[in-house]
């Protein structure tokens, strides 16, 4: 069976959440589950899902905020890495994006993580000269 690519659903939520857990991108400060909810239950975002057959093998969180797409947790399953699925789903994400009328898009990689940062440059993704501020609203 070939990969296909589609929004999630409720009944993804405890896979799409473990794939990210498995993937390093969940953070003690972060609610996964509630990030995943929060997606699904706005129209401005998706969590788009890459299934190989009945498993999940990666997923892109997309968002637009009227002004700019954003993409967070690009994930893709140990087994699938180095397939081609990552530039897939970041090809899906965009496609999404312009679909919504957006022409530029950001996410934000760690500093230290040189894998993704090579990876998103080499399907032409450029580092810019901009500084994110941010502050906790939840307390």
């Amino acid at each position: 069976m070939g990969v296909s690519i589609e929004a999630a659903s409720v009944a993804d939520r405890d896979a799409v959440i473990a794939l990210w857990h498995v993937a390093g991108l969940t953070r003690p400060w972060n609610d996964p589950a509630r990030d995943f909810d929060t997606a699904l239950s706005n129209p401005t975002s998706a969590t788009l899902i890459a299934r190989d057959g009945n498993d999940l093998s990666g997923t892109a969180m997309v968002g637009f905020d009227g002004h700019r797409g954003w993409v967070y947790y690009l994930a893709v399953a140990n087994g699938q890495r180095g397939s081609g699925l990552g530039r897939a789903l970041m090809a899906a994400a965009e496609d999404w994006l312009k679909a919504r009328g957006c022409v530029a898009i950001r996410l934000m990689v760690r500093g230290d993580n040189e894998g993704a940062r090579g990876f998103y440059s080499a399907i032409g993704y450029e580092q810019q000269d901009v500084i994110t501020l941010g502050k906790r609203l939840d307390g």
